[in-house]
């Protein structure tokens, strides 16, 4: 009795050990998550960081990736936790999700000086050459509405310089993020226009958790984040966002 109580102990402390692994949290650069001095900083980084730490998650890293990477870890490896990204019907049973961090509304941009771009509707928007990323949900969103004229970068700030090189017409933006390219590149932003709002792929940006992730994690982090926003810690972090 004395030895299967033994091993019985060893075999939970095995699944312990297993279950105790680093939670990778990834990302890709926006305004509210970025490199600095070699380092993932900005808002939405240090949100993730506070949340992991109140849950009690001593082993974690955080990493910033271009988003079809970050994407694809999230769908195919435990203990992945992706952020920023928009919780749509289509990606509801592919994750577990843990938080909402923030509400953003995307718009198409212009440059001010393209007089020959006139935009009514979204089907007028078919008609030219639009920056996107692949795996991003304006993307999907723009793909399922057969749009044919996409124009892949790796990253939003490669779409922004290719508006401003003329090579594709429009960019899909929120306004926070068309400002900080602004002052990234130097550009004065009263030169951009916004030209449609994309209503329908306006979304919650989440973290969420890989599928493969145990329960117990989610619901750890879920509810070490649910305590910061009852406290206000969302908004003093975040400030005033899209």
């Amino acid at each position: 009795m004395k030895a299967s109580t033994n091993l019985l102990i060893m075999a939970t402390l095995m699944v312990s050990v297993t279950h105790a692994a680093t939670i990778h949290a990834v990302t890709e650069a926006t305004p509210y998550t970025y490199l600095k001095d070699g380092k993932v900083a900005g808002p939405a980084t240090e949100l993730v960081e506070l949340t992991l730490k109140r849950a009690g998650f001593a082993s974690y890293q955080t990493s910033l990736y271009p988003w079809a990477r970050s994407y694809d870890m999230a769908l195919h490896e435990p203990d992945v936790l992706i952020c920023l990204i928009a919780r749509t019907a289509a990606r509801e049973n592919q994750f577990k999700w843990a938080g909402e961090i923030m509400k953003i509304q995307y718009h198409l941009f212009k440059l001010k000086d393209r007089q020959d771009i006139v935009i009514k509707s979204l089907e007028d928007a078919k008609k030219y050459t639009i920056g996107a990323m692949r795996d991003d949900v304006r993307y999907r969103y723009l793909e399922a509405q057969g749009f044919t004229r996409l124009v892949m970068s790796a990253e939003s700030l490669d779409n922004f310089n290719k508006l401003l090189n003329r090579r594709v017409d429009l960019v899909p933006l929120n306004e926070r993020e068309a400002s900080t390219m602004c002052e990234e590149v130097h550009f004065d932003c009263a030169k951009l226009e916004q030209v449609f709002t994309l209503h329908e792929v306006s979304a919650g940006l989440y973290m969420a958790y890989s599928k493969s992730t145990p329960d117990s994690i989610v619901e750890r982090t879920t509810a070490a984040f649910e305590k910061i926003k009852a406290e206000g810690g969302i908004r003093k972090i975040l400030g005033d966002n899209p």
